[in-house]
């Protein structure tokens, strides 16, 4: 546990700082200290990852139709599509990816992942946050998020550092995560951070000529000099009612509220939300669809030094990731080409411009689909073994870890659970593995109940 409440997320715990005098004794400066530290927290990957960008495929990908094939497993359940060669030897995917395939050499994927929960709403939990639910809530089916649930990632990141700039610490492009009854899917919300480290939500169309987000237009009738003096009358007006402040959910709004005037004031922040900037070209290598544009868009906040960034790729036009009828025609349709090409020209783009080696990508579920075709040629829920893949700051470039069976159905070597994930990533963010996290009454809790998988690291 780090010793300070202020100071979760340092390198160096309080007790640390004590014991320097008498390691310089020993001939240890302070940043050998430090790089001690690092190495004792995994090395040169720890800290890597300037920015996150989470990709996440509600519904859950298919691991036979994207990175685990199997072209030799049995006819009943390895689907209609073929096995194709990547950028590295001895590695398949899917024929459905295949500019994904010259990219194999930037992905580290996981074949292995699993864990024992078929619900989606509840599985996203553990997903983006590293934490499932109590055992007693397990059996409950579908129910909202609330203000005790695990923060995610994001949520966590704004509490810890937030982004040193105007811009959000945590921005999320695209819709709020819901299943078609209305429950909205657990891991997108703050949880027992408390609203003020909610997302920046960019909700809205991307696609055109001329996108203004209109999270950031202003009020009527205020333009940014008027939002400033507005933002200054609020902090005297706070120094003078400091007996109001003392109530939770005010004290608690109120750096939220503060942050909210900054973001509508910032030029730095409207430029960096301005997907008009882009060359038309650009836009267009990206593709033409709502998730094409939020990858883009989320490149340009990367850039700009915004640290978590979550795109949400559920219900489209031609349908989602929950394909429980036609998935071999929806993957190949729709869903695995506007993967294919959109991710492709993400990881092309941050390594052209410099940005891979500091920006980390994920591309995240909250599960598989059964090894099993059913009546209506779709694939049914399976979390018992599934595949994900990251690329980008810390990673190995061409790994592949853990193997599944041969129909795709049961990790085979190296089962991981999503703990394990959320680990690898928090590695990378140079997070303390000792770090705690308070609730509203002050409990700590674990930040980190998992291990980084080692050998995805660079």
């Amino acid at each position: 546990m780090l010793g300070s409440k202020s100071n979760r997320s340092g390198l160096l715990a309080r007790r640390d700082v004590l014991r320097v005098g008498g390691l310089m004794g020993l001939g240890l400066t302070l940043p050998e200290l430090i790089q001690t530290r690092l190495t004792a927290a995994g090395g040169s990957t720890f800290g890597k990852a300037k920015q996150v960008i989470m990709l996440f495929l509600h519904g859950g990908h298919p691991q036979q139709e994207t990175f685990d094939p199997k072209p030799d497993g049995p006819q009943e359940v390895r689907g209609p599509f073929k096995a194709i060669s990547t950028s590295v030897p001895g590695t398949q995917f899917c024929e459905l990816l295949p500019q994904l395939s010259k990219h194999a050499d930037k992905l580290a994927v996981v074949r292995s992942m699993t864990h024992g929960n078929t619900n989606h709403v509840q599985a996203c939990l553990p997903a983006q946050t590293g934490h499932q639910h109590p055992e007693t809530l397990r059996s409950r089916g579908d129910f909202p998020p609330n203000d005790t649930d695990f923060p995610p990632l994001g949520a966590v990141v704004d509490h810890l550092r937030g982004s040193g700039s105007s811009l959000p610490a945590w921005v999320r492009i695209g819709p709020l995560m819901r299943r078609s009854n209305g429950t909205t899917l657990h891991g997108q919300t703050p949880g027992f951070l408390g609203s003020g480290h909610s997302s920046f939500a960019v909700d809205q169309k991307l696609l055109g000529d001329d996108v203004e987000i209109e999270a950031l237009k202003n009020p009527a009738g205020l333009d940014d000099v008027r939002l400033t003096e507005r933002a200054n009358l609020r902090r005297q007006f706070n120094s003078y009612t400091q007996q109001l402040q003392e109530l939770g959910e005010t004290q608690r709004l109120s750096p939220y509220f503060e942050r909210a005037v900054s973001l509508l004031a910032s030029r730095k922040t409207k430029a960096a939300f301005d997907l008009s900037q882009e060359k038309p070209e650009l836009r267009q290598a990206y593709g033409q669809t709502e998730f094409g544009q939020r990858c883009l868009l989320a490149r340009r906040l990367a850039e700009a030094g915004v640290p978590m960034i979550n795109i949400s790729y559920c219900h489209t036009p031609a349908g989602s990731w929950d394909t429980h009828s036609q998935n071999a025609k929806k993957m190949k349709d729709s869903l695995a080409p506007t993967l294919d090409q959109s991710v492709s020209a993400l990881l092309t783009d941050l390594q052209q411009r410099a940005m891979l080696d500091e920006t980390l990508v994920v591309i995240n579920a909250e599960f598989g689909r059964t090894p099993a075709i059913n009546k209506n040629q779709g694939r049914d829920h399976w979390p018992f073994v599934y595949s994900l893949a990251l690329a980008g700051a810390g990673v190995q470039g061409g790994a592949v870890y853990g193997k599944s069976d041969k129909s795709a159905a049961y990790p085979l070597e190296k089962p991981r659970a999503p703990a394990d994930m959320a680990a690898t990533i928090y590695h990378l963010l140079g997070i303390d593995p000792a770090t705690r996290i308070y609730d509203s009454a002050e409990r700590p809790h674990s930040l980190i109940i998992g291990s980084p998988i080692e050998e995805l690291l660079a």
